[in-house]
């Protein structure tokens, strides 16, 4: 799980104003991953990235560790509803299921989003990705890409 092409090692904090958090600097974890919940892609970017300008560089990361390959869909909730990405995403070939604005909360897509969430949880669980302690880029991404094995190594070793 190496970084987009447009991140270069210590590039600056990658922090920005959390708009959920009075503007206190942060991080945001942006992962994709299979319909069971593996994180195929991830990255750190400032708390303040619209969560949409990250599905291209995640969709180059993934297609780089998929050796070529692109996948058939990509579910996203609402954050990600616009034209231009669902436009983009057909160019490519995937086809889009994302959320509309203004749907209600009980839509069908609602009831796949558990195994991202779930993902997430699970990478929370480690303090390092809780709370961003380290002021380099390349060493928070460093830790969230181990947290990204470990959580793969659990799911394997669980099934054998």
């Amino acid at each position: 799980m190496t970084q987009p092409p447009s991140a270069r090692s210590g590039e600056g904090k990658k922090t920005g104003p959390n708009p959920t958090d009075r503007g206190k600097a942060g991080s945001k974890h942006h992962a994709l991953t299979d319909a069971g919940g593996l994180p195929l892609a991830v990255y750190t970017t400032e708390a303040n990235l619209h969560d949409s300008m990250m599905v291209r560089p995640l969709l180059v990361l993934l297609w780089r560790n998929l050796g070529g390959k692109n996948p058939a869909e990509l579910l996203a909730d609402r954050a990600y509803d616009s034209a231009r990405l669902r436009t983009e995403l057909r160019l490519l070939e995937i086809e889009p299921s994302i959320r509309k604005r203004g749907e209600g909360e009980h839509d069908p897509l609602g009831k796949f989003r558990w195994p991202i969430e779930r993902t997430f949880a699970h990478l929370k669980k480690n303090r390092r990705l809780r709370v961003r302690y380290e002021r380099r880029h390349d060493i928070h991404q460093a830790f969230l890409t181990l947290a990204c094995i470990k959580l793969c190594y659990n799911r394997i070793a669980k099934s054998l």
